[in-house]
């Protein structure tokens, strides 16, 4: 089966309970829009912010991340949240680097909530050259919801998530969601900004983060507002090990993290049984 869209009942629940846009609390059925705003306001400029606010660490940080996935030519790979193409192309290069000589048609599901970003990926796949010796699209863009997977059961290797999961208004129903998804032995992946913890680095990361950040997404984007929401975003989202009580309670196994720059970003791992 697919994922199931929520019903009208639901619906009307969902605009009744509460829960967090950045610092502010709003109606459940308010977010998704509210956050699909963010991203299309932000989707051109996308890439150029993350180099900004990281000082280009996000891309050290996405390197490693895939060099931790080790997807093959034969991984049937799903990258939730991942519009702009920037893991499934990272994916794509890993392949190409590693199995020089052999068949590297890998072919990458991108699946995001925001068609603006996905309009960003699609673009990149032919600007560089991202395809198969047919000449197909190496990456496959499909607009859908991360609690509401437009998948079959049980349809990917591997499951990953990058700067995506914090976005998502009920984390818990995207996991599960993975989980479905994902084949008997698959492997969820996630990399997200999480908790830093070193009493030293965090009031300077977060002076850093209100102070620094929204003034770039003001001068580079001309959108303070949606960076600030980004800031706060990560404040709110579950730390390391909340988030992994979390995927153990979704059913998935041998579930560990990794801390990446003390802690500013974190490497999630779990398996379908």
């Amino acid at each position: 089966r697919r994922g199931v869209a929520p019903s009208p009942a639901a619906r009307r629940k969902d605009a009744e309970r509460e829960t967090h846009f950045g610092f502010k609390n709003v109606p459940e059925g308010e977010k998704k829009g509210m956050v699909g705003e963010v991203f299309t306001g932000v989707a051109s400029n996308y890439d150029v912010m993350n180099d900004v606010m990281s000082i280009g660490v996000h891309r050290l940080w996405k390197d490693y991340f895939v060099s931790c996935v080790q997807p093959t030519s034969k991984t049937a790979m799903l990258d939730v949240a991942g519009g702009t193409g920037d893991i499934a192309f990272r994916a794509l290069d890993y392949v190409r680097r590693n199995e020089q000589g052999s068949d590297t048609s890998m072919e990458v599901t991108v699946c995001d909530i925001n068609p603006a970003m996905l309009e960003e990926g699609a673009k990149k796949v032919l600007e560089n050259g991202y395809l198969s010796e047919e000449g197909n699209p190496q990456v496959k863009f499909v607009e859908g919801d991360a609690e509401a997977l437009p998948f079959e059961d049980e349809s990917f290797d591997v499951y990953t998530i990058a700067f995506g999961l914090r976005n998502v208004t009920d984390i818990e129903k995207a996991l599960l969601e993975a989980k479905r998804v994902l084949k008997p032995g698959g492997r969820f992946c996630c990399l997200e900004f999480s908790r830093v913890e070193n009493p030293l680095l965090g009031p300077m990361y977060d002076m850093y983060s209100f102070n620094v950040i929204p003034a770039m997404g003001e001068l580079v984007a001309q959108n303070r507002e949606a960076y600030q929401y980004l800031v706060e975003s990560i404040r709110k989202h579950p730390p390391q090990q909340e988030l992994r009580r979390m995927m153990i309670k979704a059913g998935f196994t041998s579930c560990d993290f990794e801390n990446l720059s003390l802690g500013i970003v974190a490497i999630h791992s779990g398996f379908k049984p």
